[in-house]
């Protein structure tokens, strides 16, 4: 059964950088499309990030040229680099998975990790 949990929330001031990270457990991370969403208090889950099985990327609007999401196959997870934060990026951020085999399948969610940009 897929487990997923992620790490490297924290507070940062604007300008800041963050790497979160969604390690998998029971899976092998490769064969899923695996992204990342957040979450503002008051606010519906929005995508961020998304990379498939192939590695290929892409990025909400907001975040682009400032978030970077890559595979460590190794470690059996997926990062998500941030870079240039802004206190519009505080948010809970989760990790989500599905396998490449079924892309609309409901998949799998980690419990979150909170972003908070502020100075």
């Amino acid at each position: 059964q897929m487990h997923l949990v992620e790490s490297g929330g924290g507070l940062v001031q604007p300008g800041g950088s963050l790497r979160l990270s969604c390690r998998a457990s029971g899976i092998i991370f490769s064969m899923y499309h695996v992204s990342w969403y957040r979450q503002r208090p008051g606010n519906q889950r929005e995508l961020v990030a998304r990379i498939t099985n192939d590695d290929m990327t892409n990025y909400a609007e907001s975040v682009k040229g400032r978030f970077t999401i890559s595979r460590d196959n190794p470690k059996n997870a997926v990062n998500l680099q941030m870079n240039s934060l802004k206190p519009e990026d505080t948010a809970m951020y989760y990790c989500h998975a599905v396998p490449y085999y079924d892309p609309n399948a409901v998949g799998s969610w980690g419990q979150g990790t909170q972003v908070t940009v502020s100075s």
